[in-house]
């Protein structure tokens, strides 16, 4: 059984900084990448960011310059720093984790449950 748990979200005001967090647990053989999308109210999810086991990132356009994804893949977990927010981030994120669970089971993707992040003053 494989979960992931996001913690970090809450509230944060236009132009502050929150920090989300991601830690895969369960028996993982590999994790090949990890990322964050995030779902607003009447809006289908979309891909924040993600970065792959050898580091290479991939950002949206609209937080580009603003959030920074990294990962410590000795702990299975990812992060997002999210600086210079803007009420338009606020959303639900989710944490993905495309992984296998063995040598010979093919790539799956896995997800947490979210978490809320709304910006306002």
């Amino acid at each position: 059984q494989v979960q992931l748990v996001e913690s970090g979200g809450g509230l944060g005001q236009p132009g502050g900084s929150l920090r989300l967090s991601c830690a895969a647990s369960g028996s993982i053989f590999s994790i090949l990448t990890m990322g964050w999308y995030r779902q607003a109210p009447g809006s289908q999810r979309e891909l924040v960011a993600d970065i792959t086991n050898g580091a290479t990132s991939n950002y949206a356009d609209s937080v580009k310059g603003r959030f920074t994804i990294s990962r410590d893949n000795a702990k299975n977990t990812v992060y997002l720093q999210m600086n210079s927010l803007k009420p338009e981030d606020t959303a639900v994120y989710y944490c993905n984790a495309d992984l296998k669970l063995s040598p010979w089971l093919p790539v799956r993707a896995y997800w947490g449950q979210g978490t809320q992040v709304t910006v306002s003053s």
